[in-house]
């Protein structure tokens, strides 16, 4: 109970740090805002460039890096609860990258220019089918080591098709749009683009919400879930269903981001007593927080272009990733 007491906290404290990163995001930049200018543009009483600066470029920007991170987040955090594995997570999976290279034709081939929802839908369908090669494989698989390394070979065969992609793109902007996706970037999204990918981002998050309390039951292991009346089956399709509409959709506004789905739960687990289905949200939070900071820092270094928020974020997890795989080893080992 008493860890119980300590998950408001925890999200009210991740909400307040997620509104001054945003409010922060909104303030920072080439052209710095002083807070009374910032809080008139918001309220629609200030000058025309704060107003232009704030709700067409900075504001849509932060809410894209925090919704997304959201969403990656979330993901990792149910993906990790469904196979009991803490180095779940879209990215480490290929579920990201199935997701991009299915974007990604949608952009070679000029199927973008049918419809607006053409790359959202074709970015979940990636997912869908990366997220649910995995969930069947996990079960046959024993070895922790073994399911990130069919996870790897889904990113490696979803990376040499987009290899070849970009080797095959016939125009430098086609060329420039699809290494956009490949690296991950919020950079000129709008609050249409959000409103875009919203129905799906809501559509799964349900569908985890739906699936926390099976989370809670797998921990004692599928046969003894199923014996308290757990439909492990179906639990496993909401998942399934809730990780490939957020990372598709994560992927439809940003490209390609790794992760931050397997920091964010990592960090939160231990909060909230190792309990999957109340570590979501927290994660979720978490995770929107560090993209909106690893994003601020996208644009405020110093270089002669602009750094991309798939770059920055795996500068940040990659080695957290390794530390992480290297202590469960040697907990492993331990045991």
């Amino acid at each position: 109970m008493k860890v119980q007491n300590h998950t408001p906290t925890l999200i009210l404290t991740l909400v307040v740090l997620s509104v001054l990163a945003l409010a922060a995001a909104c303030l920072m930049g080439v052209t710095p805002l002083p807070l009374n200018r910032l809080l008139a543009a918001f309220v629609g009483a200030g000058d025309s460039q704060a107003e232009l600066i704030v709700w067409e470029i900075r504001l849509p920007r932060a809410v894209a890096a925090f919704v997304v991170g959201m969403a990656l987040a979330g993901s990792g955090a149910a993906l990790q609860g469904l196979l009991r594995n803490p180095l779940a997570e879209p990215g480490v999976l290929g579920v990201s990258a199935m997701s991009s290279l299915f974007a990604v034709i949608t952009i070679y081939w000029g199927l973008v220019q049918l419809s607006p929802w053409v790359l959202p839908l074709a970015a979940i369908a990636g997912a869908l089918l990366a997220t649910g090669l995995i969930a069947l494989v996990a079960p046959r698989v024993q070895s922790v080591v073994t399911l990130v390394l069919v996870g790897v070979g889904i990113s490696s065969l979803a990376g040499a098709f987009m290899s070849l992609l970009l080797n095959l793109a016939p125009n430098p902007f086609t060329l420039s749009d699809m290494m956009n996706w490949m690296m991950g970037s919020v950079a000129n999204r709008s609050l249409e683009d959000l409103l875009l990918a919203a129905p799906f981002l809501v559509a799964g998050a349900i569908a985890i919400g739906l699936a926390a309390p099976g989370l809670r039951a797998l921990t004692l292991g599928e046969e003894a879930a199923s014996a308290i009346g757990l439909d492990v089956g179906r639990s496993r399709i909401w998942v399934v269903l809730g990780t490939g509409l957020l990372t598709g959709a994560a992927v439809s506004v940003a490209g390609a981001v790794g992760f931050v789905g397997i920091i964010a739960p990592h960090l939160v687990r231990p909060l909230v007593g190792h309990d999957p289905a109340r570590t979501l949200l927290p994660a979720a939070l978490l995770g929107g927080l560090v993209l909106v900071v690893a994003d601020l820092i996208a644009r405020l270094v110093p270089t002669g272009q602009e750094l991309k928020l798939g770059v920055v974020a795996a500068l940040i997890g990659a080695p957290i990733f390794i530390w992480i795989a290297v202590r469960r080893r040697a907990l492993e080992a331990d045991q």
